[in-house]
This record gives structure tokens, C-alpha cells and sequence, in this order.
């Protein structure tokens, strides 16, 4: 039997993964069955079991989508060392295209309620999202020895509370779709420059 390439198998992984996007957004997470993402992927029953072997495998899969490419965005952007609101707008506008049609952030949401019930999906989310805060602790770094931040910042404090403005602006614009990216950058630059 021929061997496969390696496109081959990026392409039927990613084929799920987009089958395992729509159903969650349509059906929910918690009522999407395998046999729903089956369907979906139109692929067969062990070609989809190849890749992942249950739901949860899945959403790992995803969660790691998502906290992959804004880490890396995060981290692209804490290499160029801009003042820290810079910083800040330009990983909300990475936020902002995980938003749009196609982006990983409404499913993520779903993610987010099902690991507060699935203690299997609360620790893959947390996993995830620690080794997220990780990179904005770069950010945050940098804004200490910049003087942008006081000199004797908990930085470790300080970066659970810029952190926790990501996933606010994410929430803010799924359930409200308010406010925009500049009003939002307005009041982090207000935090920021209070003496």
C-alpha cells in the first residue's frame, strides 16, 4: 500500500478540525457526538479515529489552534519591543481576526463554559492558557524596564491583569460586539498612564 504524504495528512486533520468548527458552532460543543463530526468531515469512521480518538482529543486540538497562533502573535510581538498600549493593539487586532467568521474565538467561548463542567476540558484549557499568560509576561517584562511600569510592578500580578484584558475584549465583542478596538485601547492607555 502507498504511503501518504505528509500534506495529505495535515489536510485530513485539518478537515475535522473544520467539521468539529461548524458542528460546535451549530449544535453547541456538549451536544455535537463524534458521529456528528463524522458526518460532517465526510470522512469515514476510522479515518476520523486515525487522528483523534474521542471529543475531547478534538477540542484539545482546537484550544491548541487557537493559544498556538495568539502565542505566537504575542510573542512576534514582544520581540519588537513597542511601548506596551503599541503592544496591546496589535495583539487585539490578532483577537479581532480570531472574531471574525472563521476564527477560533467563538468556538473557544464554547470551550471556556464546557471546561467550567468537563474537569477533562478544564485541564486542557488551563494548560493552555497558562502557557498564553506565560507570553504576555514578556509584555509586561519589557514594560518594566522600559519605565513604562513602575520599577517595583509585581510583574506577576501585573500580568494576570493585562492577560484577563484579552479574553475581556473577546468576550465583550462575542456577547455585545462593543466596543471597538480603539475605545478599548483608550481605556488601556488610560490604566496605563495613571500615575
Amino acid at each position: 500500500m502507498p504511503r501518504v504524504s505528509e500534506e495529505y495528512l495535515t489536510a485530513r486533520r485539518e478537515q475535522i478540525l473544520a467539521a468539529a468548527r461548524v458542528c460546535f458552532l451549530s449544535k453547541g460543543l456538549h451536544n455535537t457526538s463524534m458521529q456528528d463530526l463524522i458526518q460532517e468531515a465526510g470522512l469515514s469512521v476510522g479515518a476520523v479515529y486515525r487522528y483523534f480518538k474521542s471529543k475531547n482529543e478534538i477540542i484539545a486540538a482546537i484550544a491548541s489552534t487557537v493559544v498556538g497562533g495568539i502565542q505566537l502573535h504575542i510573542e512576534d510581538v514582544a520581540a519588537r519591543r513597542l511601548p506596551l498600549t503599541d503592544s496591546m493593539s496589535a495583539i487585539l487586532e490578532e483577537v479581532e481576526r480570531q472574531l471574525e467568521p472563521g476564527g477560533f474565538l467563538p468556538v473557544a467561548l464554547q470551550v471556556w463554559a464546557e471546561a467550567t463542567l468537563d474537569p477533562a476540558i478544564g485541564a486542557i484549557v488551563k494548560e493552555r492558557y497558562e502557557a498564553l499568560r506565560d507570553s504576555m509576561r514578556v509584555l509586561v517584562v519589557h514594560a518594566v524596564e522600559s519605565r513604562e511600569l513602575p520599577a517595583d510592578a509585581d510583574v506577576d500580578a501585573t500580568t494576570a491583569a493585562f492577560y484577563s484584558l484579552l479574553p475581556g475584549y473577546a468576550l465583550q465583542r462575542l456577547l455585545t460586539g462593543r466596543p471597538d478596538h480603539d475605545t478599548y485601547l483608550a481605556g488601556i492607555r488610560t490604566l496605563v498612564n495613571r500615575p
